[in-house]
């Protein structure tokens, strides 16, 4: 298991190496300037249209905010709470930084796909609306191009299985058996509660997200708010910190073992896609699935989910675990995160255990249609119980993994690397489409706001 564990590391190291790096933060950057920084501009007006998109006007399975709520689901999890405490982790406080940045001009990447998701969209035989970078490619850029859209939803496919799936169970598993709950209750527990859902669609799906998520976001925050009001006297110094390190890397410390810039570059950007899922092409397909007769507003809608995701959330576990000094200990994962609450907040830890298992449920809900509408336009319609049957099995051998031989870190680890291979793999065929197709979205944008004007 070790070697083979070593053998994803590199081919992780491969695909997350200076090419990607450039090619999301590249795309986003472009797509920024382009639309003259108006994801930006525009947040507040976002948040206005997200309120009045509680009903939704147009053809579509979902309300706008269902919509936003259902892709916030998928990006909410164990990414916010254990992937930003091992960013920090391997690339020092400095990664936070290269997460901010991937989020900022990630909100520009979001916004795209998800005009693109809705424009482009089509009905499926059973009346629902589909959508994604598949149906963009396909309608966008014509024929040709489709293999591209082939290898995305292959892709998308697989990688549900995994960042959606196996990496939330796991997680959630794991925080379970620190309590004396055994990996397989964990398993049984979760596969039937998933099955319950994955039996009512994507409108039974959007229910539970619109219910969960805002709630534990809520809790969460609150927390860590706490942490760092306590802390507020040091949040200058933290930030100098954080800048500091995403340039000049980081030195040893304590039980950190030390950073450099590429380190604090790679982990930060790898873990804020992990997070934000800006430019993977995940979050149109929920998009298109929303109530609106326009994609433009829907994607001013979509581009809140990277500014609540990342700029929020993952801010204040990350601004949590620098303040608190916690960082240097030599922890990692959720370990780091409940050690910087307990500092402050003692009884947090159920706080956190409860956003794990909350957090990870609602991720592996929202990952299920996104793998289910790539198996779609691969296997057709028919083929989508088979898919079920299989994301059912997913769920249930990802706490397994606690039960490797060489333990459960090991077992961690393996999964986490998987996921970012897969990741990467997945955003190749988005980003192209994205640059390809930037004209349509600049022309949509500029038409829309003529027509405010």
């Amino acid at each position: 298991m070790q070697a083979f564990t070593e053998w994803v590391e590199y081919i992780s190291g491969i695909v997350w190496g200076p090419p990607m790096v450039i090619a999301i933060l590249g795309v986003g950057i472009f797509l920024m300037f382009r639309l003259a920084w108006m994801p930006v501009r525009k947040t507040a007006y976002g948040f206005s249209l997200l309120w009045k998109g509680r009903t939704g006007q147009g053809g579509g399975d979902i309300t706008p905010f269902s919509a936003l709520m259902t892709s916030l689901s998928a990006t909410i999890g164990t990414g916010n709470i254990v992937g930003v405490a091992t960013a920090i982790a391997l690339g020092g406080p400095g990664a936070l930084f290269w997460m901010w940045m991937t989020a900022l001009v990630g909100m520009a990447t979001k916004y795209a796909e998800a005009v693109l998701g809705v424009h482009y969209r089509e009905t499926d035989a059973s009346g629902k609306r589909i959508g994604g970078p598949m149906y963009y490619i396909k309608n966008g850029l014509g024929q040709k191009w489709v293999w591209m859209g082939f290898a995305f939803a292959f892709f998308g496919t697989i990688t549900a299985f995994g960042i959606g799936n196996m990496v939330q169970s796991n997680a959630i598993a794991d925080a379970l058996d620190n309590q004396g709950i055994q990996p397989i209750y964990s398993s049984i527990v979760l596969t039937v509660l998933v099955g319950i859902v994955l039996i009512g669609g994507i409108t039974r799906i959007a229910k539970w997200a619109s219910s969960l998520v805002p709630t534990m976001a809520v809790l969460y925050v609150t927390a860590g708010l706490i942490v760092l009001l306590a802390h507020i006297t040091e949040i200058p110094a933290a930030i100098a910190t954080i800048v500091s390190s995403a340039f000049t890397g980081t030195a040893a410390s304590g039980g950190f073992a030390g950073a450099a810039v590429w380190a604090a570059i790679r982990f930060g950007v790898a873990r804020g896609i992990f997070s934000n899922e800006a430019g993977l092409g995940s979050a149109p397909i929920a998009h298109a699935a929303a109530k609106t007769d326009n994609p433009v507003r829907q994607g001013h809608i979509a581009m809140l989910g990277t500014f609540i995701d990342t700029l929020v959330v993952c801010s204040i576990t990350g601004l949590a675990i620098v303040v608190t000094g916690v960082w240097t200990t030599g922890e990692t994962g959720a370990d780091l995160t409940t050690m910087a609450f307990e500092a402050t907040l003692p009884g947090s830890e159920y706080i956190l255990i409860a956003g794990l298992i909350v957090f990870g449920f609602t991720t592996i809900l929202g990952w299920s249609y996104y793998g289910e509408k790539c198996w779609q336009h691969i296997f057709g319609l028919k083929a989508i119980l088979l898919y079920r049957l299989l994301y059912l099995v997913s769920v249930f051998l990802g706490p397994m993994a606690l039960l490797w031989k060489g333990g459960a870190e090991e077992g961690i680890n393996l999964i986490w690397l998987v996921s970012d291979v897969f990741n990467a793999l997945m955003a190749l065929p988005n980003l192209v489409a994205l640059v390809l197709l930037s004209p349509v979205i600049v022309r949509l944008t500029r038409e829309y706001y003529s027509q405010q004007r």
